[in-house]
């Protein structure tokens, strides 16, 4: 049964909504692209992305303030300490999120570097993302996927007040 539409109403409380809090701006998205690729220095995540270093600073902090990445510090011979920033296991989860938005662009957008695809690091076979039936194992449609708060997953125990 897939309840009324609209059924989750206000945003208050939602782990969407939260997400959105912590990852949901642009330059958070890119940053994570590249971390995911294994770009961990401050200047680096700077020129590859083109973004502002305030932007950048303010952007970083609020991963590591969520325990998505952690900043540490390294020094290169003859210069001043600097800080790396890596991914803790919290943000590699982020991947499939990230994968998954990559995914609808290779589909829906046209990009001028073309589409970008996650490979299985082992074998080197593309992998996609995909809803899974939990207790069958097997893929299913997003065309059939409702969504809702876990507490109406066996029906609307919400009051709508009639």
């Amino acid at each position: 049964m897939r309840g009324r539409p609209g059924v989750l109403g206000r945003s208050d409380g939602c782990s969407l909504s939260g997400t959105l809090e912590v990852v949901g701006e642009r330059w958070t998205f890119l940053i994570l692209r590249e971390a995911m690729s294994g770009v961990t220095r401050f200047n680096d995540f700077r020129d590859h992305l083109g973004i502002a270093s305030n932007l950048l600073t303010a952007r970083l902090a609020k991963l590591v303030e969520y325990g998505i990445m952690e900043r540490h510090t390294y020094q290169d011979e003859g210069t001043r300490a600097r800080s790396s920033y890596h991914l803790t296991p919290v943000g590699r989860e982020l991947n499939l999120v990230v994968a998954a938005i990559q995914q609808w662009g290779n589909l829906h957008l046209e990009c001028r570097l073309g589409p970008i695809v996650a490979f299985e690091d082992t074998h080197g076979s593309p992998v996609t993302v995909q809803f899974v039936d939990t207790a069958t194992g097997r893929p299913v449609a997003p065309e059939d996927i409702a969504v809702r708060p876990i507490g109406l997953a066996g029906g609307d125990s919400q009051s709508d007040g009639a």
